[in-house]
């Protein structure tokens, strides 16, 4: 249901997010399976991952295409002006690279959150988010809220004429933003219900209460804004820096903030994940009992 040039950055950042916000289940869903068959093992088995890969192609995947053939120029970010812009294998590669890119973005969290680094897990998150919202802001050549706000190729095309005003206004009055928002009460409604559901119930798991630190409430309200508000902002800061001082300095230094505000390990962005309690432990198969737990610190010192 987004433009296609920021769906499969969507897409990963989804799926990473549902493995994190199921990142307990996950590992003890490891642990149960430690000591046993391939068959067990088999990656189809995960309920979390396929759950992960029929709400992209169930929800994420019908409505960007109906948005697609409904509206293929705001669709396509203004690049097609109509259906005879669109080539027929640029559909087939959205269709088929959603689910994919949910996929992928599960399993590279997924695999992080065993290894004890549920921190870099979140990571993906807030990359994926980045990108999208980066696109979705600033695009590639710095008109992307302009290509998003225009509903039709002569909005875009006569952008200079008006005021960002009435471009707003008739976008919140057009037949793409009304899809938009219908869709979006099922998309966006179920991938939030699905990452509060799975957060709480990783709750509910023995160790949880030691590594959640705040209410319940707060730790979703935490959660939310560390991995939908933060990327946002970012991009917006990203976008103004390159307006104000160019791409060659603008990124450079915005690499230097982000930097420093994920990476440190006093950031304040460490600090609220350890907040949430997601998890920060994992358990590794032994050869010789079956399982063997092994404690891995990634908390902020």
């Amino acid at each position: 249901m987004i433009q296609i040039q920021a769906a499969l950055f969507w897409a990963y950042a989804v799926g990473a997010t549902f493995a994190l916000s199921a990142g307990r289940q996950l590992q003890v869903w490891e642990r149960i399976n430690a000591g046993e068959g391939p068959r067990t093992r088999s990656r189809a088995a995960n309920p979390y991952l396929a759950l992960t890969a029929l709400f992209a192609a169930v929800l994420m995947v019908p409505t960007g295409l109906f948005l697609l053939w409904q509206n293929p120029a705001w669709a396509t970010m203004h690049v097609a002006d109509g259906h005879e812009g669109v080539w027929a294998g640029f559909v087939l590669f959205y269709a088929g690279g959603i689910p994919v890119a949910a996929i992928v973005g599960f399993l590279v969290a997924q695999t992080l959150v065993l290894v004890g680094a549920g921190y870099w897990a979140y990571l993906q998150c807030v990359g994926g988010y980045f990108l999208l919202f980066g696109t979705l802001i600033h695009g590639w050549d710095g008109r992307g809220y302009e290509r998003f706000l225009s509903p039709g190729a002569a909005d875009f095309t006569h952008w200079p004429r008006e005021s960002v005003v009435n471009h707003v206004l008739d976008f919140l009055t057009s037949g793409t933003f009304l899809a938009l928002l219908l869709f979006g009460a099922a998309v966006i409604g179920t991938m939030l219900a699905t990452e509060i559901g799975w957060l709480m119930e990783g709750w509910s798991l023995p160790g949880a209460d030691e590594d959640r630190a705040v209410p319940r409430i707060l730790g979703i309200a935490i959660a939310a804004a560390s991995v939908h508000g933060l990327p946002f902002v970012g991009a917006l800061l990203a976008s103004v820096l390159v307006r104000l001082v160019g791409g060659w300095v603008g990124l450079p230094l915005f690499a230097v903030v982000a930097g420093l505000t994920l990476l440190h390990r006093r950031s304040p962005v460490r600090w609220l994940y350890g907040l949430v309690g997601v998890p920060h432990r994992h358990w590794r198969a032994g050869a010789d009992d079956g399982y063997e737990s092994q404690v891995t610190a990634d908390r902020p010192a």
